[in-house]
Formats: structure tokens, sequence, C-alpha cells
């Protein structure tokens, strides 16, 4: 393989993946692993999953959020470093699931204290929260078990006070209703992210049962201009905007980030994926999903073009600046 080039996966074991690159051009990825939340760190991102990630959270058990943490983002907002992550008792399913916040006190993720501040007081259980700062205020986004007929989940938005405390009514985004959310045997909407260019916000979410393989992302948009806890100007594009590619053996590619090619130029997604199919894959043994990450193109109507998912013997061009 060319010293220019390089082949996914990034991490061979990595669900539901974060990267985020700070001013200063490192890099931090996390992921699922269930029962702590570590970092990895570095100045590129395709060799993020060569360090030695460090273990920065782990909850004392028992407790209310103590088992199955999922999904840890991290945010630096106004300053400050937060982690959000979904987490449970153990032993009351997804009505005890909540997102709950971690904040830094220091500057550094790897070593300074990570201090507990508590569940997010959403008024749904639910999953995959995230944060978007817009006009001088935060957004909440995450993934409830709310009113939703089906059994599943659907997008939510609510304002915040601060960036672990809720303000106001928490407003239906995104629901399930297309068959394309609803593969695997469940109606789902989870893992909300953003990407913003030309005046408008994309919320990019994940649709259908996260073991189908046809787990896949789906988009809505939204001008900046436009506020942002009024469903009605969230346009929901019409079906999926990645999915599988069985050709390239890519199965359920869906969980997401965004992040940016170390010069900045490139915009790029972070997702997972299982390189066998539902029917190959041997659940009691625990076939991994592993980190991916695919550029970004735009297309001439300012829309992104995520293309399909490559496969992971197909070399890619190095992030710009890398």
């Amino acid at each position: 393989m060319s010293r220019n080039s390089f082949r996914n996966p990034i991490l061979p074991n990595g669900a539901d993946p974060w990267i985020i690159k700070r001013e200063d051009g490192i890099y931090y990825m996390t992921v699922t692993l269930g029962d702590r939340i570590a970092l990895w760190h570095g100045t590129t991102m395709t060799e993020l999953g060569n360090s030695a990630p460090k273990t920065i959270w782990m909850p004392e058990a028992p407790g209310p959020y103590s088992h199955h943490l999922w999904a840890p983002e991290l945010h630096c907002i106004e300053g400050n470093w937060y982690i959000y992550y979904t987490a449970n008792d153990g032993g009351g399913g997804d009505e005890t699931r909540r997102v709950c916040v971690l904040q830094l006190i220091g500057d550094d993720p790897l070593n300074d204290e990570w201090v507990f501040k508590g569940a997010v007081n959403t008024e749904y259980p639910g999953l995959d929260g995230t944060v978007l700062p817009h006009r001088g205020e935060l957004y909440f986004f995450y993934s409830g078990y709310g009113h939703f007929p089906d059994y599943g989940s659907a997008v939510y938005a609510a304002r915040m006070a601060n960036p672990w405390t809720l303000t106001g009514p928490n407003v239906l985004i995104t629901a399930p209703t297309e068959p394309w959310e609803k593969q695997g045997g469940m109606a789902i909407n989870e893992g909300p992210s953003f990407l913003r260019r030309n005046g408008r916000i994309y919320l990019v979410f994940s649709a259908s049962a996260t073991w189908s393989d046809d787990y896949c992302l789906g988009m809505a948009m939204i001008p900046e201009s436009e506020d942002l806890m009024d469903p009605r100007a969230w346009i929901k594009h019409n079906g999926p905007v990645f999915a599988k590619n069985p050709e390239a053996r890519v199965y359920a590619p869906g969980h997401n980030s965004f992040t940016v090619s170390p010069d900045g130029s490139e915009d790029w997604l972070v997702y997972h994926a299982y390189s066998y199919s539902e029917a190959e894959r041997d659940r009691s043994a625990g076939s991994p999903r592993s980190t991916r990450i695919q550029k970004i193109g735009w297309k001439e109507n300012g829309e992104p073009d995520f293309g399909v998912p490559l496969a992971t013997e197909t070399p890619q061009p190095l992030p710009s600046g890398e």
C-alpha cells in the first residue's frame, strides 16, 4: 500500500465511534466499551487506532448509571470539555437508560480529572445525546423512547440551560415512519450528529435496528435562519444517504460522527460497520463492528455527498495534511 493511502478499518473492534480534532491539531477518539470510557489520541486520523487507549472514567458499581456505557462523545463547549454517554442500572432495560455528562476539570482530556455532573433531565428515557451550539444557545439532541406508537426510538431536541441541564419542552424532530427506518424488527432513529455548510444544518442519524444489514444513515436539513425547535422547519431526506454495500461486503454502516482533515480542508465521515451479513454473523461470538472513516463530498446543490461505503480492501487517499 502506498504511503499516501490507507485502508479501513482504523480500529478493528469499535462501535459508535466519535472523533474530534482540537484546535492544536490533536485528534481524540472514543468508542463504546460497555464498562468504561477510554480515549485514543494522536495527530492523524488513520493512525488513531494504533495508539494506546487510556481509560478516563469508570463508574462505581452498583449504581443507576454504572452499566451499559454506550456511545461516548467528547465535546468542547464554551472552552470546557464534556463527555456525553449513555448508561443504565444494568437491569431495568430501556426505561432506565439515560444520557450522562462528565466535565473535565482542566484542559487535558487524558490526564486531568473528570467529574460526574449527573444524568441529563430529558423528558424521555433514551440514549445518544449530543450538543449543537447555535446562535449563542445550546441545543441537546438525543434518541428518546417517547410516545412514538411503534416500539423503538425517535430523535428529540431541547434547549439547554447549561451543558448538563435542559430547559423547556422536548420536541420530536424525526421519527422512524418509513420502511427503510424499520428494518431488523425495530423502528429506530438514533445517533444524531451534525454537519454545517452553505447556511444549512444537516442532522444525520442512524435508522433501523443496529444488528440489521439495513442499518443506515438518514438525514434531515434545516436552514440556519430557522428555529431549530420547529419540527416543521426540518426537511427530511427521502431514503437513506449512506447504506449497505453488499458487493464490497459492508453491512450496517451507521452511528456516525464527523471530523475534519488535519489541514481543515476536508470533511470526514466516521462510522462503524460489519464485514459480514446478518446471516453470516455469529452473535454468540460477538462479531465486532469496526471503526471506519471516509471522505465526504459536496454536491452542486450544497448537500453532502456520502457516496457508498468502501470495501476494507480499497486504498483511500490520506486525509489532506496527513
